[in-house]
């Protein structure tokens, strides 16, 4: 099945292409996702697995064909980054001031932050997803 929508000519990825009917959101989502996705406050390998629970929390077709979260051992921060993730898929906006304290006993205010910006944003860009029914390319 196709996404709901045809591809535009703009951009790189099936993503970017539906994006790309608006060339102007497309370059801003990018941009976005390019400065949250990078080695910042937390690491990239930590990101990926969050988005990867997030992945499958949100039902994104496109994003889930990317893998499973690690079932290895992680370390502290991205076994605590995972479940913070899986928390927010199943609380949003209930997400209680305890589960902070928690937060805090493991990450800083800007960890804390980067990883609830990158949360959010990559949540947004699933759902988009989903509701576009993007499919992985095929092999």
């Amino acid at each position: 099945m196709m996404s709901r929508i045809s591809f535009s000519t703009v951009g790189e990825t099936e993503f970017q292409k539906l994006l790309g009917h608006n060339p102007e959101i497309m370059k801003q989502w990018n941009y976005l996702g390019d400065i949250l996705s990078r080695e910042g406050q937390l690491s990239s390998d930590l990101k990926e697995q969050v988005r990867r629970k997030l992945a499958f929390g949100n039902k994104c077709e496109y994003c889930m064909a990317k893998g499973k979260p690690s079932e290895k051992q992680l370390d502290e921060k991205t076994n605590m980054a995972v479940t913070f993730a899986d928390i927010f898929l199943n609380h949003r906006s209930s997400i209680d001031d305890n589960t902070f304290d928690v937060l805090k006993e493991t990450f800083n205010e800007q960890e804390i932050i980067e990883l609830c910006s990158f949360i959010c944003f990559t949540t947004a860009s699933q759902q988009f997803g989903a509701m576009m029914n993007l499919k992985p390319a095929k092999q």
